[in-house]
């Protein structure tokens, strides 16, 4: 693909193809890693998509980085910009390349997800600045015949990148959320939670109006079924669990639901999910993990359950469950706390 990038006209139809990638790579990588579903559209495969096209831009890029720099009136503060922008895209696209192989997860102290995230959002932040302090305008002449051929040679390039790259170097144990496979789930905390060692002889259930001891709890109709918890650190793992519908435990504390739109959930640690009225049959309390009980990194003494949803949503060391007039929807896509 020949790009032209004599004078300014080039490079600001190269960051503004740059601009739309990162942006595409934000939601495609935003949506894969939130949403536990397996949507008809790859969205992993699209995030994959959208960051080898912006390598397969990288040397006109850098033709543009390297003019910039050699001008004298561009201040200082622009051209670290513009360097510092480059480190962030370059590590956030090394990291995710590098999990998707399955053969590194972590670096130092950090897994290769934190550092990939982590890069993303400071990208993001660059970009912005970036487009502050110089905005790139886009101009009707920028959707001509020439530039859409480019765009499809570009995205049929990156499709062919992907494509190579998912054959040669990414895990076979992939899933649709990019996770790598794992024989057992891991320990997880959010950020800087630490992990509650409950008295089991303390521990109380509040349900509504109700409340149970542990053994109220496990004195209830439980089933065993498999569920895949799927974690946004970037693994899974399919596990066999024990539990009691939360349909089954309202009924069981007798709490009207008449105008709950939601039921909330909350851990000890303050940490809450809600659950849509509608969807109790398919989220589960459990006491159990591969036929023995909790353990205190798992959640014990119960924890939430709920297949096709991703980690976060699978509360853990549970103490209150209460019906609420709050819907589902409103609350942030992503835990904040």
């Amino acid at each position: 693909m020949r790009v032209s990038l004599r004078g300014r006209q080039g490079g600001r139809r190269i960051d503004l193809v740059l601009g739309l990638l990162l942006g595409a790579a934000a939601l495609t990588g935003t949506a894969a890693n939130t949403i536990g579903v397996n949507w008809p559209l790859d969205l992993i495969q699209l995030h994959a998509a959208a960051a080898l096209a912006i390598l397969l831009l990288a040397p006109w890029k850098y033709v543009v980085i390297r003019r910039g720099l050699g001008r004298a009136r561009r201040g200082r503060a622009k051209k670290a910009l513009s360097l510092t922008l480059a480190a962030f895209v370059l590590i956030t696209i090394g990291s995710g390349l590098l999990h998707s192989t399955g053969k590194v997860e972590f670096v130092g102290p950090l897994t290769l997800m934190q550092i990939h995230v982590g890069a993303a959002i400071g990208a993001l932040l660059a970009v912005a600045a970036h487009f502050l302090g110089h905005a790139v305008r886009p101009r009707r002449a920028d959707a001509d015949r020439r530039a859409l051929l480019r765009l499809g040679v570009l995205g049929a390039g990156a499709a062919v990148a992907t494509a190579a790259w998912d054959t040669a170097a990414s895990a076979g144990g992939r899933r649709f959320t990019g996770s790598i496979e794992k024989p057992a789930p891991e320990v997880t905390i959010w950020l800087d939670d630490g992990i509650p060692e409950i008295d089991p002889a303390s521990w109380r259930l509040r349900v509504g109006p109700a409340t149970f001891d542990l053994a109220g709890v496990e004195a209830l109709p439980h089933e065993r079924f498999t569920a895949i918890l799927d974690c946004t650190s970037g693994w899974y793992s399919s596990q066999e669990w024990d539990g009691v519908r939360l349909s089954a435990l309202l009924d069981a504390a007798r709490v009207p639901m008449a105008g709950a739109r939601s039921v909330k959930v909350t851990s000890t640690t303050g940490y809450a999910r809600w659950f849509g009225a509608g969807t109790l049959d398919d989220v589960w309390l459990v006491t159990a993990l591969g036929g023995r009980p909790l353990t205190y990194g798992h959640g014990f003494p119960a924890r939430i359950v709920a297949p096709g949803r991703r980690g976060f949503w699978w509360v853990k060391w549970v103490t209150a469950i209460e019906p609420s007039a709050r819907p589902p929807w409103a609350q942030s896509f992503f835990p904040l706390s």
